[in-house]
């Protein structure tokens, strides 16, 4: 029995259905069962005051890296579920480069089987494009979507073969799913250990051009108009890119992309000190690219914030830059990061900054979620986007510590989360003590 929850005179901000005003938020048996004024809830239900904080639908981050299976001693579907909740995401979406790879029913179902154990934020798995990521034979699409994959991608492993992604965009289509794309031209990169620019010459670093990007983008957006299929650009980085969606945009195709928070708010000058905290694929680039993709989140080229949170152990991140993995977490400090970097400066208002981080990442990927309509799932998110608070990575919840924005002051973060009609985290309540 799932105890019914009143969220009591929140500015209740509901992207889907374009509504932004006080009311309140009525749960009863995991879905929402009423918005609006002075709403009385049965005897016994929890109230949840929401005075001066935003109700929202719950956050949901395409592209994520949870570890599980192979790599738990960085990240396991379990912390990294908590990691989303306590960031405000009610919704994750894992990506496929685990140990075996995603790309075959029963790995599928591990990760689901693992995420209803943890009872967080709900998990949606991502199937692998190839076999093994290989990049020479298609996964069985069919068997990986009713297993419970959402979309297919080989994520850091860019499918270069361009015959074999066609067909993939092609096979995709017939299942109405899209495929997301790790856009690298691995020749032009390979050996590259940051942007190709005054930086990495400074620091006698080889570097990644970022042509690289923008050369695979535009095959893909190619293929795209050659197949009618739905592809999905992941991490976009620099301004040719963002033009390159903005053409294929005004042509009709079915295109899509994400941008991540350390994209739009550091540039390759974070990467002095030889600070591998700030490495990741794609690179940090430059303030230019920072602009440009800043922009394309307010007019809507880009479609979605995405963190793709990448967790490593320290002794990894403490190498030579050269060696150190690529990557940085990102579910804590998201929301953070977004309020400060793009709503406080009036980059974009909130509403919109909701409609990218909730709504309309259910709509590409079609997931439940993004919404407050009556009868929706009641996974939802109170935020306070007015509260600063200093990021301490020693408090996250994620397994992993490696980001380069411990110390740095932020607005705005999750106070509760709710999934499945359930408070899964509570800022203002200590672990395990939730109702």
């Amino acid at each position: 029995m799932i105890r019914p929850i009143l969220i009591r005179g929140g500015r209740v901000i509901d992207p889907s259905r374009r509504t932004d005003g006080v009311a309140d938020v009525y749960l009863a048996d995991g879905k929402v069962a009423a918005v609006g004024r002075n709403i009385v809830g049965e005897d016994g239900c929890q109230v949840i005051e929401a005075a001066g904080k935003v109700v929202t639908p719950g956050l949901i981050d395409l592209h994520v890296h949870l570890r599980e299976p192979g790599f738990e001693e960085l990240e396991t579907v379990s912390t990294g579920a908590m990691a989303a909740a306590a960031g405000g995401f009610t919704a994750v979406c894992a990506m496929p480069n685990t140990d075996p790879p995603l790309d075959n029913q029963g790995a599928i179902g591990f990760v689901i089987s693992q995420a209803q154990k943890a009872g967080k934020a709900r998990v949606y798995p991502i199937g692998t494009i190839s076999l093994g990521q290989k990049g020479e034979q298609l996964s069985e699409f069919g068997e990986l979507l009713s297993a419970g994959a959402v979309a297919v991608s080989d994520d850091g492993k860019p499918i270069m073969n361009s015959h074999l992604m066609r067909t993939a965009l092609e096979y995709a289509k017939t299942f109405g799913i899209p495929v997301a794309d790790h856009c690298e031209e691995i020749t032009l990169a390979q050996g590259g250990a940051m942007h190709e620019g005054i930086v990495a010459t400074r620091l006698g670093l080889k570097g990644i051009p970022a042509a690289a990007e923008e050369i695979h983008v535009a095959r893909d957006c190619i293929l795209s108009e050659l197949t009618g299929g739905h592809i999905h650009l992941c991490h976009m980085s620099t301004r040719g890119s963002v033009e390159l969606i903005r053409r294929a945009k005004a042509k009709g195709l079915h295109v899509t992309a994400e941008v991540t928070p350390h994209h739009f708010t550091l540039t390759h000058d974070a990467c002095d000190g030889y600070n591998t905290n700030a490495k990741m694929n794609p690179p940090l680039r430059e303030p230019e690219d920072v602009e440009a993709v800043r922009e394309a989140l307010k007019d809507g080229t880009v479609d979605v914030i995405a963190t793709d949170h990448a967790p490593h152990h320290y002794d990894a991140k403490e190498r030579e830059f050269d060696d150190a993995p690529n990557g940085i977490l990102g579910l804590e400090t998201a929301f953070g990061l977004a309020v400060t970097q793009l709503v406080r400066p009036g980059l974009i208002a909130l509403p919109d900054l909701l409609y990218r981080m909730s709504t309309r990442a259910a709509q590409i990927f079609k997931l439940p979620g993004g919404t407050l309509a009556v009868g929706s799932h009641a996974d939802i998110a109170v935020l306070d986007p007015d509260v600063e608070w200093t990021v301490d990575p020693g408090q996250f919840y994620s397994k992993s510590r490696n980001t380069p924005f411990g110390g740095r002051r932020l607005f705005g973060r999750a106070e509760v989360t709710i999934v499945r009609g359930r408070v899964v985290y509570d800022r203002a309540a200590p672990p395990g003590r939730l109702s």
